[in-house]
């Protein structure tokens, strides 16, 4: 058994879980998520708590188990909290604004790139740089975060770039002159 599958998923209120035909739904304050499940895994509600077992003991289904249980987790925080991530956009001129369902970035090159913001996500554009994306699935917060900060990723001479707020950039030591 998967040591991160056996542990209950707290459900907090404002929250509630359906489970119909390999299908669980999870719906609260922030809105409602999906998630297909294997056959071999078998959900349970009880109480405030929701439980995934296996059905068998093969390697491949532990890998399942603890696998939909972070799913499902993360689906659970994401209707009740929500997730963020923010981007720091450092660099002279760089600099980015939201108009409409679009993210306009100035990012050094010729011409500005402009990003479709997918549905579900909100972006907040700050005149000193920074970038915040939030919404209630992880994983789309987190691919168009990643692909955001992949177009001008941050160089370890003068730290210019895209980079996450948490992230730490290892500065070199440029050129010195000949003594």
């Amino acid at each position: 058994m998967s040591k991160v599958g056996k542990l209950p998923v707290a459900i907090p209120a404002g929250v509630t879980i359906n489970v119909a035909d390999g299908l669980v739904s999870v719906k609260g304050p922030k809105g409602e998520l999906k998630q297909a499940i294997n056959g071999n895994i078998k959900v349970e509600v009880n109480n405030n708590e929701l439980v995934l077992s296996t059905l068998d003991n093969a390697k491949q289904t532990n890998a399942y188990h603890g696998l939909y249980r972070s799913l499902i987790s993360n689906m659970v925080k994401g209707v009740s909290e929500g997730f963020t991530k923010t981007l720091v956009i450092t660099g002279v001129g760089y600099r980015a604004e939201v108009k409409g369902k679009e993210l306009v970035m100035n990012l050094g090159y010729s011409s500005d790139y402009i990003a479709i913001i997918p549905d579900g996500l909100t972006v907040v554009a700050t005149p000193d740089g920074k970038l915040t994306i939030t919404g209630i699935d992880k994983q789309l917060v987190g691919e168009f975060s990643s692909q955001i900060r992949k177009l001008r990723k941050p160089e370890p001479y003068k730290g210019k770039g895209i980079r996450y707020d948490n992230e730490v950039i290892r500065r070199k030591v440029g050129k010195t002159g000949v003594k």
